[in-house]
């Protein structure tokens, strides 16, 4: 009964609801289809990078430090070296400024790179003591050298030659002890060869090392670059028993006065001190040419903190080279920040003392040439 009377009231009316309902989804979906699409997004506009401010918006403070190590050698009136020295003992002067020395660095723990250059020019006349010296500087070398030294090897003779590159001690003294001795008689090109050993040292030497250049020649040089004409013009006339003018002499003598100065400015640069031995001996004193080659050594020698030898037999030579080793062992290394105010990168001079102990005998180079920022 409940159901027929739910059919009988309800049926008609529930009929025409659904069909409404139906109806209804067409018209909604057409409806939501013809809808624009909606507006883009807008783009934000970029935030403008400030300009940086300039040098008058603040003050600016630029800091530089230039550390400089200087090594130095302390000798008694015997030449022995002395030890024990404080860095309160010395005094350290750049272009006239006292300077604060932070520390005195142990020579042990700063590596050694050598260039040794080997004159091959006068060995004809000279066979045996020319493998005498070669025995005497490989034997230097594997007791100067620990192992994180290194020694390269040089020839002098008509043009530089890189015998052997840097390496340890046992590998640049079997290359020395392999340099044949010369057959004929070969031009000496000295200068050439100096300069060239102390770029190399500059370039393949690491900052914050020790270096040496040790030179083993009478210096005497004939075929250099700034002296090779002239030279040659020089000899070829005494060969014919002519004589040159006295014009061309004196310009001669003043090209290698010039050639000594870029010598004594290479190795500067190169922060290498020069140490020579002439195995000429006291013979170079006999004649002008040998005199002066000598001296222009010496000169090297003395602006770099280094010495020039001349022993006076062939049996000095391994005590030569004995006093360089201990020399090299002993040395003090004086280090400090630079405040002079001289800007670039030109020569400084600076000055070594011990104020109290005048007896004592201070070498150390006589300056400096500042890297290039």
């Amino acid at each position: 009964m409940i159901r027929n009377l739910v059919g009988k009231h309800f049926g008609p009316a529930l009929l025409v609801a659904v069909l409404a309902l139906f109806c209804s989804f067409p018209a909604s979906a057409q409806t939501i289809r013809d809808l624009p699409p909606p507006p883009p997004a807008p783009t934000p506009k970029p935030t403008p990078t400030p300009a940086p401010p300039k040098d008058d918006d603040f003050d600016i403070v630029r800091v530089s430090s230039n550390l400089v190590m200087v090594p130095v050698s302390v000798v008694d009136a015997k030449g022995e070296a002395v030890r024990g020295l404080q860095v309160n003992d010395f005094r350290l002067a750049e272009e006239g400024k006292d300077q604060q020395l932070t520390e005195i660095g142990n020579p042990d723990e700063v590596p050694l790179d050598i260039a040794i250059l080997f004159d091959i020019s006068s060995s004809v006349s000279q066979k045996g003591f020319f493998a005498f010296q070669q025995k005497a500087a490989a034997s230097f070398l594997k007791q100067v050298l620990k192992p994180v030294d290194r020694a390269a090897v040089f020839t002098i003779a008509d043009a530089p030659k890189l015998f052997s590159p840097l390496a340890a001690a046992d590998v640049a003294a079997a290359r020395i002890l392999s340099i044949p001795a010369a057959t004929s008689a070969v031009p000496t090109a000295f200068y050439d060869t100096v300069m060239a050993a102390s770029k190399y040292l500059v370039q393949n030497s690491a900052d914050r090392h020790r270096r040496v250049v040790l030179v083993i020649s009478d210096g005497d040089d004939n075929f250099s670059s700034v002296v090779k004409d002239l030279s040659v013009a020089e000899y070829r006339a005494s060969q014919k028993g002519q004589t040159t003018s006295k014009a061309a002499h004196q310009n001669l003598l003043e090209r290698r006065r010039l050639a000594v100065l870029e010598v004594q400015k290479s190795v500067q640069q190169s922060d290498a001190a020069f140490y020579s031995i002439n195995p000429g001996g006291p013979s170079v004193h006999l004649n002008q040419i040998s005199t002066r080659a000598q001296q222009a050594m010496a000169s090297i020698a003395e602006s770099t903190g280094g010495t020039a030898y001349v022993p006076d037999a062939e049996r000095d030579l391994e005590r030569v080279f004995s006093e360089i080793a201990a020399e090299l062992r002993g040395q003090y290394l004086l280090q400090y920040y630079s405040n002079a105010q001289a800007a670039g990168t030109q020569f400084r001079r600076i000055a070594v003392t011990l104020p109290a102990h005048p007896e004592l005998r201070v070498r150390a180079r006589q300056g400096y040439y500042p890297k290039g920022k």
